[in-house]
């Protein structure tokens, strides 16, 4: 029989506090369902005034590459559960402090587990585990340190392929080489977009998929369950719009769970994981995997009575997960989210709201970033439709309807 949950009321001797290594706009979301749980919340970001801070009981600005910090960090506010939100922390110091936490009988839990949160950091430690040890099938994949080496794997692998830091999010460094023109541009990217500065790079062989999938899974205290499929559209290595359910076969699907299950047991842990697959027919091959909520999950805000951001708070608390006898999570209906950028800088003013909620079934989030250098996702818009397409269709025009001035 498993212990029972207990939650005390935050600001008492009796609170049971979370700390958000990372505070954007996914953090934000996960903060707000642990407050409907009485959490107290402390969240933690490189930088101020970052969204889930808004919404927090406590905050702090630290490097979060720097171990030392995010040692003190967690001596100072004693959490029970430490939560990364982003893949930029010195995760070698996470897996240094469970370690020590296991040894003192510690209640401190890292989620999901340290392990996973270093793995999942760098694209080498991720690949590697499911190619080489969970013999996944994935893309062909070379990891190189020099500019001479990278132009042998680029030989190697042949064109297209693609090109990313080892350690970076939301495209930032990645580029899709199409011809010798791009080769060098591709390598100096990837040198400037990584989250640690320059250095190792992947060269991915290309996957001639029909489509990209992500399949939001949930380690829970009872087993795993999986969101249905969702769909999405890249432009420059990051999301740009998702939708729920993307279709696919009975094989692929069952592909894609077994797939998922396979890292995530292995990763181990309670929490929700967004695994990115590749999709061809019947087949499907690994891609990535974030052992925390996904920006493409950000549909289910619309499309699930509980959001991958509920079922994430549920299941590192401990607390039940409701899926069917075969282990999915319900849908209310066909839904899609449209990202919605800002270019330039200064701060987002949002204008002409009220028509972006025109339609019916139609919802939307600001974040609250606080201020916008070059390019940067500050909103979403979510619809629900007869069907996916016309789900689509409604979030792009919510999308389009918003005024974004950076003033």
């Amino acid at each position: 029989m498993t212990k029972p949950v207990v939650i005390g009321t935050p600001h008492s001797e009796h609170a049971l506090r979370v700390l958000l290594l990372g505070s954007g706009e996914l953090g934000k979301e996960v903060a707000i369902e642990l407050q409907r749980f009485g959490v107290e919340v402390i969240a933690a970001d490189r930088y101020a005034d970052a969204p889930a801070m808004q919404v927090a009981h406590r905050c702090h600005v630290l490097d979060m590459l720097e171990g030392a910090a995010i040692r003190a960090l967690i001596e100072l506010e004693k959490p029970h559960l430490v939560v990364p939100e982003i893949e930029a922390i010195h995760t070698e110091t996470l897996v240094e402090l469970e370690r020590e936490f296991a040894q003192a009988g510690t209640a401190t839990r890292i989620v999901p587990t340290a392990r996973a949160a270093r793995l999942t950091m760098d694209r080498e430690g991720i690949r590697r585990l499911a190619a080489e040890t969970l013999g996944l099938p994935t893309s062909p994949y070379r990891f190189v340190d020099t500019r001479e080496d990278y132009h042998q794997a680029v030989r190697a692998l042949g064109l297209p392929c693609v090109v990313k830091p080892v350690m970076s999010s939301s495209g930032k460094g990645q580029s899709l080489v199409r011809s010798d023109a791009d080769i060098d541009a591709a390598w100096d990217y990837a040198q400037t977009g990584g989250r640690a500065g320059a250095g190792r790079v992947i060269v991915e062989g290309f996957v001639d998929f029909d489509y990209e999938i992500t399949l939001l899974t949930v380690r829970h205290a009872a087993g795993t369950a999986f969101c249905p499929p969702v769909g999405h559209l890249q432009r420059d290595g990051d999301y740009r719009e998702s939708w729920q359910p993307q279709p696919m076969s009975a094989q692929a699907l069952a592909g894609a769970c077994a797939i998922a299950k396979a890292v995530t047991d292995d990763l181990g842990g309670w929490g929700l994981f967004g695994v990115e697959l590749f999709v061809k027919g019947d087949e499907v091959w690994f891609s990535e995997v974030s052992p925390r909520p996904h920006d493409t999950g950000l549909v289910t805000l619309i499309s699930q009575e509980l959001s991958q951001f509920a079922l994430h708070a549920r299941a590192i608390l401990g607390l039940p997960i409701p899926a069917d006898e075969a282990g999915w999570i319900d849908l209310i209906g066909p839904s899609a989210s449209c990202a919605v950028l800002a270019q330039g800088h200064g701060v987002p003013v949002f204008g002409a709201v009220d028509a972006a909620l025109r339609a019916p079934r139609t919802a939307l989030r600001l974040f609250g970033k606080p201020r916008v250098e070059g390019q940067r996702r500050v909103a979403v818009t979510l619809a629900r439709g007869e069907d996916a397409e016309q789900a689509r269709a409604l979030a792009r025009e919510a999308a389009s309807a918003l005024v974004v001035e950076l003033r």
